[in-house]
């Protein structure tokens, strides 16, 4: 049985995680130097990046035939 390849390639999969993990570290940072809510915005960025991260690994557990017969 074949993995199903995901929508990110190797080198996209890597700058999701990087992007993930910077936003989500500069998120309490925000928080604990600025006066104002603008780190609700580091979080929804990492949310929005760590979604994208986890539907490529949904689609990646996916046996190859799976996937091709569930299009059909």
């Amino acid at each position: 049985m074949h993995q199903a390849p995901g929508f990110l390639s190797a080198r996209q999969r890597r700058w999701a995680w990087l992007g993930f993990m910077l936003t989500a570290l500069q998120a309490p940072v925000s928080a604990r130097l600025l006066p104002d809510e603008s780190w609700l915005f580091s979080v929804c960025v990492a949310l929005m990046v760590a979604t994208v991260i986890l539907a490529d690994d949904a689609m990646r557990r996916q046996p190859a035939d799976a996937r091709s017969t569930s299009q059909e």
